[in-house]
């Protein structure tokens, strides 16, 4: 039995197949290899044609079937990711009426903004746990007021997943996780916000049918199975937007667990066990893969713009050409804790919302150009960035957060030595590195959907632990020092 998962991203599409008795990835590539487009008409715009989504995905679909050489007929269900926030608008005819408008597109901010004072700041936070902002509800604000004509057309609105589950099985339907990240859910009454649909005059009817976010979605159509040479009748049983799918790709599931990513920019993704927002909006609260009524199960994201980027800048601009990205690892753990001194501020790459959306550059502090060198730059670079992983992290605290594991890929900055056994220390969680990516979650979640795994346990059972790393506790000090020099830096 085998199990397939797409992971629809902004640079390209992801197919996976997985042997759903071992856990093992039997084939994957993704399609196009170089970026896909992202149209920018206006500054601060981005779209994407929904329909190169599914271009690609056919392309590497058929590039994992011909690798693996399985038959159609023993995949046995389907799971979808997603680049979060997107917009797609069809009519009653399926047919896509605009470009999507997707997650870094900033044109509905000022609608969000509007929703949130005229809603009521405490009433956003406390139903939807997250002002509108620039996500899903705020996008069609913008196209209600600016493309009427479009806009009198749609029969659903739907997120970039639940587009590629619309043209897999001929059936629209989402999810609460996805409702949520659309700011469309009202965690305190359960059910579709009415404060959201009523101020902007959304027709509820443009909401789809909700499914769980595991069980059967539909299933493939004749006409899908013909065009991707799968079996008519395969079960779509699990779909997520990234980030908690990359949490579920990293067995994530129950309070106080953490999934991270660090690449151009960073992610510190945590499980939380009871209802609960940030005043401040400085991180954002979606449903869980596996929140119910009866279970709470919040997915607390906190992005940071400025981290794998200040180590690239640093890489174009302070080492000899040639230099890679491992030879700067050695080089920075030849600095000492604290990097004698120097912090840098790593906030290079726009607003960044755990500083209530502030823009502060970044910045180098404490340069002593008699003692310091390139080594102790290098150093105080990647403790920025993990000092600013640690500053998000005391906003999850407040939140009733306990972070006492984080899971992360073996990727990006995680393969720094430094960066990691930093991170460790200076929050005191333990960090276990994997094996995995987000298309082979999505399978994974997708047998948890079938009743194939009875549990997220049995899922991940076989998931490959690479490396472990436990804070060094009799040198805690010596973090921490380091870290409130950075913080009072700010």
């Amino acid at each position: 039995m085998y199990l397939l998962g797409f992971d629809i991203g902004s640079s390209s599409v992801k197919a996976c197949l997985v042997e759903a008795s071992s856990g093992k990835i039997i084939a994957s590539d993704f399609f196009p290899k170089t970026e896909m487009q992202i149209i920018a008409e206006k500054s601060g715009w981005a779209e994407q044609n929904p329909e190169s989504w599914w271009a690609n995905l056919k392309l590497a679909n058929e590039s994992v079937l011909k690798q693996s050489g399985v038959a159609a007929e023993d995949i046995k269900a389907i799971g979808i990711s997603w680049q979060m926030h997107g917009l797609v608008l069809v009519d009653k005819n399926q047919n896509v009426l605009r470009n999507s408008i997707i997650w870094c597109d900033s044109r509905a901010v000022p609608y969000g903004e509007k929703a949130f004072k005229a809603i009521g700041e405490e009433k956003c936070l406390s139903h939807l746990l997250n002002s509108p902002g620039n996500f899903t509800a705020a996008k069609l604000a913008w196209v209600k007021e600016n493309e009427p004509q479009i806009y009198a057309q749609i029969d659903k609105l739907m997120l970039p997943g639940d587009y590629i589950g619309m043209k897999l099985t001929g059936d629209i339907v989402t999810t609460v996780e996805g409702l949520s990240e659309g700011i469309f859910w009202d965690f305190k009454e359960n059910k579709l916000s009415d404060d959201v649909l009523n101020y902007f005059g959304f027709d509820k009817n443009f909401i789809p049918e909700i499914k769980p976010t595991f069980g059967i979605q539909g299933t493939v159509s004749a006409e899908t199975a013909k065009e991707l040479g799968l079996k008519e009748g395969i079960p779509v049983t699990y779909r997520a937007g990234d980030q908690p799918n990359n949490a579920l790709s990293l067995n994530v599931f129950n309070p106080g667990e953490i999934a991270s990513t660090a690449g151009t920019s960073g992610v510190v993704y945590g499980v939380l066990g009871e209802v609960n927002y940030d005043p401040k909006s400085r991180v954002n609260t979606f449903a869980h893969v596996n929140h119910t009524a009866e279970q709470t199960r919040l997915g607390v994201l906190l992005c940071i713009n400025g981290t794998g980027i200040l180590n690239s800048w640093i890489k174009r601009n302070t080492v000899a050409e040639g230099v890679s990205y491992a030879e700067m690892n050695d080089l920075a753990a030849k600095s000492p804790i604290g990097a004698n001194g120097i912090s840098i501020i790593p906030f290079g790459n726009g607003a960044e919302r755990i500083l209530e959306n502030k823009e502060t550059g970044c910045s180098i502090h404490g340069i002593n150009f008699n003692i310091h060198n390139r080594n102790d730059i290098i150093r105080a670079a990647q403790e920025g960035i993990v000092f600013s992983f640690q500053y998000g992290m005391e906003i999850m605290k407040e939140m009733g957060m306990d972070i006492r594991v984080i899971r992360a890929g073996n990727a990006n900055m995680f393969l720094s030595p430094v960066f990691r056994q930093t991170l460790a220390s200076v929050s005191g969680a333990t960090i276990e590195l994997y094996d995995t990516d987000g298309a082979a979650g999505a399978a994974k979640g997708a047998g948890i959907g079938v009743g194939i795994y009875a549990s997220n346990k049995e899922a991940f059972a076989n998931l490959e632990k690479l490396a472990v790393i436990e804070p060094e506790t009799d040198l805690k000090e010596e973090y921490l020092e380091a870290y409130n020099r950075w913080k009072s830096r700010l």
